[in-house]
């Protein structure tokens, strides 16, 4: 069988698989996978996805299996974070001919985003609710008594802003987009985590276990590398608080869809059905999983579980296409495929180097912002997603290609 995958020297560390070819990949971003494979626990490999980039501990865009041991910076901060689409009954044709008016509807439905008066945090912060809606309330309930749980071991974690930011979709490359479909049909489609909660989560234990590593005087490559023992009490706090994250990120997409197909039967008076074809997929995530015939912890950073069979979604850009893919379930990658396109420069240089009207002409045909604030999104700023779906032909296969037509940030 062809194998589809490059393998990178890890100078004596476990063996690292790249599903990188025709997509650069920058050095850092190497170096930091051989850092990273130099860990006592990961079990048989590390799977890179062909989004792969520099990140904080570890790359994003990598597949990390461990046997008795977790990295929390390896699952990151956005603890959750996913994707959701929903394909409805409505057609191209039925769309109103001012976009911007299904712009602002979903802008107002949605919270996003943060003004500057509160990055002091000082006031309201712009991206919660000052009064959430019902189905805000409907998926809290969901969550309430277990997050109670939580903070008894962790106080600090009840003054996050937990329950007003349920529903609301944040600021980044965090977006809800309206995507027509090869048919023509058209997709809701968003893209979210856990929010502020889950960022305090992340950074509670993230230090923890660095606290832990100083006190065992553990000697690690890098110190974003520090990690939970499994059987230690930290350990056993962290899978909880964590799993918790991931059940808040994908409730908190539930209720922003519940917002999403509201705000366009505000606007669109067809009668129409949605969840036609639903997908909800974490790609910051850890969880237990059996490969290679034993129980391993999979921590996906920028990747998305690919089962045989399973539903996934790759976006691109803003103004570039999006996938709705089925997995394949290869084994090799810990059946997992990429994220994203993934980004090929920082926020600061995307800045740095373009222009707003380098970003209306990127965007054109999408109904966006087109402003200053946005130009770290700018599609140039990511990998070319067509090389992107490339390198993983052995990872999915596609079953709807989408391309955007209104996209919100924060």
């Amino acid at each position: 069988m062809e194998q589809h995958y490059d393998i990178l020297d890890t100078h004596g560390g476990k063996p690292v698989k790249m599903w990188t070819r025709g997509v650069p990949v920058e050095q850092e971003a190497k170096e930091q996978l051989r850092k990273t494979a130099q860990m006592p626990f990961i079990y048989k490999h590390i799977a890179v996805m062909p989004d792969v980039h520099l990140g904080k501990g570890s790359t994003i865009g990598s597949v990390i299996p461990t046997v008795g041991a977790v990295i929390p910076a390896a699952v990151g901060v956005d603890i959750g974070c996913g994707m959701m689409a929903a394909k409805t009954t409505l057609r191209a044709d039925d769309l109103p001919d001012s976009l911007g008016k299904l712009r602002s509807a979903i802008e107002h439905a949605i919270p996003h985003g943060m003004s500057p008066k509160t990055r002091g945090h000082k006031g309201r912060d712009e991206g919660s609710w000052m009064s959430p809606p019902s189905s805000v309330d409907a998926g809290w309930m969901q969550l309430k008594d277990e997050f109670d749980r939580i903070v008894q071991k962790a106080p600090k974690l009840r003054h996050t802003n937990n329950y007003k930011h349920l529903g609301t979709l944040g600021s980044g490359n965090h977006f809800v987009e309206v995507c027509l479909d090869e048919e023509g049909f058209v997709w809701l489609m968003l893209h979210s985590g856990s929010r502020g909660v889950g960022n305090a989560i992340g950074q509670h234990f993230i230090e923890l276990a660095k606290t832990d590593m100083r006190t065992h005087m553990v000697n690690l490559p890098d110190q974003d590398l520090a990690y939970l023992k499994e059987g230690t009490q930290h350990y056993d706090d962290y899978v909880e608080a964590v799993g918790w994250a991931q059940k808040f990120a994908r409730i908190n997409r539930e209720v922003m869809m519940q917002n999403l197909i509201a705000a366009v039967r505000r606007v669109i008076p067809k009668t129409f059905e949605t969840h036609v074809e639903a997908v909800n997929c974490h790609h910051n995530y850890v969880q237990k999983e059996r490969h290679f015939g034993r129980e391993v912890l999979v921590t996906r950073k920028g990747a998305v579980s690919a089962k045989q069979g399973e539903l996934g979604i790759i976006p691109g850009s803003m103004g570039a296409r999006s996938y709705i893919v089925r997995g394949k379930g290869n084994e090799d990658s810990f059946t997992s495929c990429s994220h994203g396109a993934g980004r090929t420069m920082s926020r600061t240089e995307a800045k740095r180097r373009y222009k707003v009207e380098d970003h209306v002409k990127a965007t054109e045909g999408v109904e966006c912002r087109k402003d200053v604030h946005v130009i770290d999104e700018i599609p140039m700023a990511y990998k070319d997603i067509d090389a992107v779906m490339h390198a993983q032909e052995d990872l999915v296969e596609v079953v709807h290609t989408l391309k955007q037509i209104v996209c919100v940030k924060g």
